[in-house]
């Protein structure tokens, strides 16, 4: 018996790239039905890179669970297959480029008179109204719209995050629209309409900086692994190793910092570094005292202080250090030429067995979703 909690819907997706399959994959992972509808040569993220024995990162990463059907929106049988489809849909998902959805009959609000049952969800990259709802969008063009690039890198460049921010952070909201729609539905039988957009997602990552502007008229600078608001908050260098980093949120923490790691009591009531504030004015100088001592320990001896002292730390890693880290948790997927270790989904449900399911091949069901559809 499949317990999966969304085991018995259907969802189809007019997907490409990376966030409406984002947030469609982690609606596979919760057991529902996902049909993915590609155009001849399959959705473009296939061809990102063969690096998975022959596989695209991004796919095998963003697709596991779904079925592949090929069709052609634009012509009128593959459109009425399509529309056989949707009748018995629970979400349709799309994130084509505006406008192409309703052109081709698609559009939510023509689906949502049709099928009042039927919950919809439309990714775009600012919005479907104003002057940038024709804009094609980008994760990374949309990290540097959103003002998330300004805050992000050293102080002398500004920088990219380096994973797909903006189409993650969308994906994770459209999902959990999806999951709200559908627990109203339950209430109200009738389903929604839902529209968010890659630009909205990150304004609202940037709430904290955005806010502090809008008031304060003050604008946070670049720190690189540093945090620009609480110090002692970053990465600090030792005698034999990679950097490590601390995080000190309140006076308790500094207090025990002072006394039980640097073993410099002196540095508490110090005036430059008493409070947060003063210790986030003079940053550089409380860096460069605990360099200093970071760098005339024994690394071995310095972890130990930390943890025993309850100071927040963590390695500075690269991903070679994450492939073999103690506390990742792996899971194993098959795509189309073999099974693959990938991470495993954040949450842990008690009770539960997380199995994913492949990859599937470009076109793999189609012929069995034509002939069940038929």
């Amino acid at each position: 018996m499949n317990r999966a909690p969304l085991n018995g819907l259907l969802v189809v997706s007019l997907e490409q790239a990376v966030a409406a399959p984002f947030c469609t994959s982690r609606l596979a992972d919760s057991g529902a039905r996902v049909i993915k509808v590609e155009r001849e040569g399959g959705d473009f993220a296939r061809s990102y890179d063969s690096d998975i024995n022959g596989e695209s990162v991004y796919f095998v990463w963003l697709n596991r669970g779904k079925e592949s059907l090929v069709l052609d929106i634009k012509d009128a049988d593959d459109a009425a297959l399509l529309e056989r489809i949707v009748a018995k849909a629970d979400v349709f998902v799309q994130n084509l480029a505006p406008g192409a959805a309703a052109r081709a009959g698609f559009g939510s609000a023509a689906l949502r008179e049709r099928y009042p049952r039927l919950i919809t969800c439309d990714i775009s990259g600012y919005g479907d109204c104003g002057d940038y709802a024709d804009m094609r969008a980008y994760d990374m063009l949309v990290q540097a719209e959103s003002g998330l690039c300004s805050i992000t890198g050293s102080p002398e460049q500004p920088g990219r995050i380096g994973v797909s921010a903006c189409d993650i952070g969308t994906g994770m909201y459209a999902c959990a629209a999806i999951l709200e729609a559908l627990y109203a539905r339950e209430r109200s039988g009738e389903g929604s309409a839902i529209a968010l957009s890659m630009f909205g997602a990150m304004s609202d990552w940037m709430a904290v900086p955005l806010l502090r502007y809008d008031y304060a008229g003050a604008k946070l600078s670049r720190t690189g692994l540093s945090h620009p608001m609480i110090q002692p908050y970053g990465a600090y260098t030792t005698r034999n190793g990679p950097p490590i980093m601390i995080a000190v949120q309140n006076r308790r923490e500094y207090v025990r910092l002072c006394n039980e790691v640097l073993e410099m009591p002196e540095l508490i009531e110090d005036a430059r570094f008493s409070d947060n504030p003063s210790r986030c004015q003079n940053a550089q100088a409380l860096k460069d005292i605990i360099d200093a001592h970071f760098q005339s320990m024994d690394r071995e001896v310095l972890l130990k202080r930390l943890r025993a002292s309850q100071i927040a730390f963590g390695e500075v890693n690269d991903v070679e250090g994450l492939s073999g880290h103690p506390a990742l948790r792996r899971v194993q997927v098959d795509t189309p030429n073999g099974p693959v270790s990938m991470v495993a989904p954040p949450a842990c449900v008690a009770g539960s067995e997380q199995r994913l399911r492949p990859v599937p091949a470009l076109g793999e069901h189609s012929e069995a979703i034509r002939t069940e559809f038929a």
